[in-house]
């Protein structure tokens, strides 16, 4: 059984830091991607980043890119999403997702963590 447990969520004022992780079990990732998405209050789930499990590519939505930073261990089959200068507007539930089905649709989800950031 498939599962991706995330931590690091908590509440910080507007400008600090915090950094998530979420660790995989049930199987490796090895040659899949894994990425971390959010949910803000009143809002639908968005992307935040991704990488490529081998090759250490990476991605990000614009409203993060120069602050937050998505790494990976592969011995530890985990993946860390690394936040600073943190706004109001980043708080959210975060949610860990990891491989891909045939359809290119993210295949495992995480149970989210809350990040809260006051102003």
């Amino acid at each position: 059984q498939v599962q991706l447990v995330e931590s690091g969520g908590g509440l910080v004022q507007a400008g600090g830091s915090l950094s998530l992780s979420c660790a995989a079990s049930g199987r490796t990732f090895s040659s899949d991607e894994m990425g971390w998405f959010r949910q803000p209050p009143g809002k639908e789930r968005e992307f935040v980043a991704r990488i490529k499990w081998s090759g250490g590519s990476t991605d990000y939505a614009d409203s993060v890119k120069g602050r937050f930073t998505i790494s990976r261990d592969n011995a530890r089959n985990t993946v860390y999403l690394q936040m600073n200068s943190l706004k109001p507007e980043d708080t959210a539930v975060y949610y860990c997702a990891a491989g891909k089905d045939f359809l290119n649709r993210w295949r495992y989800w995480g149970q989210g963590t809350q990040v809260t950031v006051s102003s």
